[in-house]
């Protein structure tokens, strides 16, 4: 993933027309790109800002069927979910683990009802289930659940899902395309559309490092940016009418001490009938998520006074220990791009219910909607009908039984470096060249030194914001440790890229005022590592 020399390759055949031009680094266009070149196709990926900076960073940290969508009645939705939880688990097993989660009932006839409802979510699972789901008494919930609030509590339900690192997949994915031969650059941003009269026939991009522009020819369009999918498409179609209609997602991450046991907990329906997870990841707890539409959307959205209160609230119903403001280490926003049918238009194919897939008249390809868990498949999705519109000659999808980048049986999760999977060695053998990277940056934490050298090199992180956010997850984790290590970090990458103080000092001061958005009360710290 070296950026620059593959932007150097590109420049020697500006007249290269690829088969498919992906606009959007996310899991979705990352699915793209990753099916795409499965099928031996000419494969870009382009990305405005750093490889799941929006939406695919801020999940709930689920591969998940949804047993809130069963309860719904949709089944096929579940079905195929469930289906590519366990193709996940199976290509990434160094990133998704097999997680217990435990409906406390509160009443019998909710024990029974959820007993019932899972063995249907075990059936829909199939082969590739995780484990059986079961009643279990007030005592074993307990015991799961030390924490749980045990006033009232009649028992359990047990079931298994997915937990996983979503954006630590979504660079190992990006990796696996450019292994099979796809070109991937983040921080290119698509300001204008190429075409031959009214036919689609590529895009125009700047390098928002160097400011240069750019003109990519592509056989194939395909607009996978999430909640920014319409202005995409505005620039295809002017008077373009908007198709999403953006939901906020808040989570807000507490200490392990409010729930030290290795099971999660799922809150099926709250006094307004939401869902409500508590999930044990990299050590803390990530309690969400909430749903609230709105008007406008933005890489960086902020959570709302309402979403923090209601989240807080509903914790201190579940849990013995009512969690406070001042117990948030990190509180964290992500806007789901909700696909709205377009009347009775032809030109829009609607998938399955996660997702759709639009055809404009000019060619442009857009998918929007959709979850982390059915990434894959929405990648398959899509370039099947990029071929058969646009009428490229591709082989089969091979993503089904791809391992993804990374791959390494019987993983230790334990392991502080236990995501990088087979990477592991690599981070390691950095040791040799300097010592000092075997040492941590936070006193804290397990993070190395080594770390970020290794995400400079080999994982085409640009930024501070880009390593501890998503190439490690300290600021969603811990934001006041993550602005404590912001100008270690910022030193190792000014080496690294042979950058003067004074980016250094920029990068630093960027990070600080970015991590205070992810606290309820602004820190400076004393003094900075």
């Amino acid at each position: 993933m070296n950026r620059a020399e593959k932007i150097t390759k590109i420049e020697k055949n500006p007249e290269k027309v690829w088969d498919v031009i992906i606009i959007g680094g996310g899991a979705t266009g990352l699915g793209v790109a990753l099916d795409a070149v499965s099928r031996g196709l000419n494969t870009l990926l382009v990305e405005q800002s750093d490889f799941t900076k929006g939406t695919s960073s801020r999940s709930t940290k689920l591969v998940h069927g949804g047993v809130r969508y069963l309860a719904q009645g949709n089944i096929d939705l579940v079905r195929e979910a469930l289906r590519e939880r366990g193709l996940l688990q199976k290509n990434a097993p160094h990133l998704v683990q097999n997680e217990v989660f435990v409906i406390p009932n509160y009443t019998r006839f909710n024990k029974l009802f959820y007993t019932v409802g899972l063995k249907m979510y075990d059936l829909l699972s199939g082969k590739l289930s995780l484990g059986k789901s079961k009643g279990i008494s007030k005592k074993q919930t307990i015991s799961r659940i030390p924490t749980i609030n045990q006033k009232g509590l009649k028992g359990g339900v047990v079931y298994h899902d997915g937990q996983f690192d979503d954006s630590r997949l979504a660079i190992n994915v990006a990796q696996t395309a450019i292994e099979q031969g796809a070109d991937v650059f983040n921080y290119f941003e698509v300001n204008g559309l190429l075409k031959n009269g009214e036919e689609i026939t590529g895009v125009k991009a700047i390098d928002k490092e160097s400011g240069k522009e750019y003109n990519f020819k592509g056989k194939a369009v395909i607009n996978a940016t999430g909640v920014f999918v319409d202005e995409i498409m505005e620039m295809d179609q002017p008077d373009h009418k908007k198709t999403i209609r953006p939901s906020q997602g808040v989570h807000l991450v507490l200490d392990k001490e409010f729930m030290p046991g290795k099971d999660a907990i799922m809150i099926p329906k709250t006094d307004d009938g939401r869902v409500l997870f508590a999930v044990p990841w990299h050590d803390k707890v990530v309690v969400g998520t909430t749903d609230t539409p709105l008007d406008e959307h933005s890489l960086e959205p902020t959570a709302l006074e309402e979403e923090i209160e209601f989240i807080l609230t509903t914790a201190k119903k579940y849990l013995s220990k009512a969690p406070t403001r001042k117990d948030v280490k990190s509180v964290f926003a992500g806007l789901r791009p909700l696909a709205a049918p377009k009347g009775d238009s032809d030109k829009t194919k609607e998938i399955s219910r996660s997702h759709k897939i639009i055809v404009s008249e000019s060619g442009l390809i857009t998918i929007t909607g959709g979850k982390w868990t059915t990434f894959r498949k929405m990648g398959e999705d899509t370039v099947d009908k990029a071929v058969k519109v646009r009428q490229l000659k591709g082989n089969e999808s091979r993503t089904e039984e791809m391992q993804i980048h990374g791959y390494v049986e019987n993983v230790d999760f334990r392991d502080p470096l236990y995501f990088y999977g087979s990477d592991k060695a690599g981070i390691e053998s950095l040791f040799e060249e300097n010592p000092d990277w075997s040492k941590p940056i936070h006193e804290n934490y397990p993070y190395l030194k080594a770390q970020v050298i290794w995400a400079v090199r080999h994982e085409m992180a640009r930024t501070v914001e880009d390593f501890l956010a998503r190439r490690v997850r300290v600021l969603f984790l811990d934001a006041r440790a993550a602005i404590e290590m912001a100008e270690t970090v910022a030193g190792l990458m000014q080496r690294e890229f042979g950058k003067d103080d004074s980016w250094a000092k920029e990068q630093t001061e960027s990070f600080i005022e970015l991590a205070n958005r992810y606290l309820l009360e602004e820190y400076k710290p004393a003094q900075t590592i």
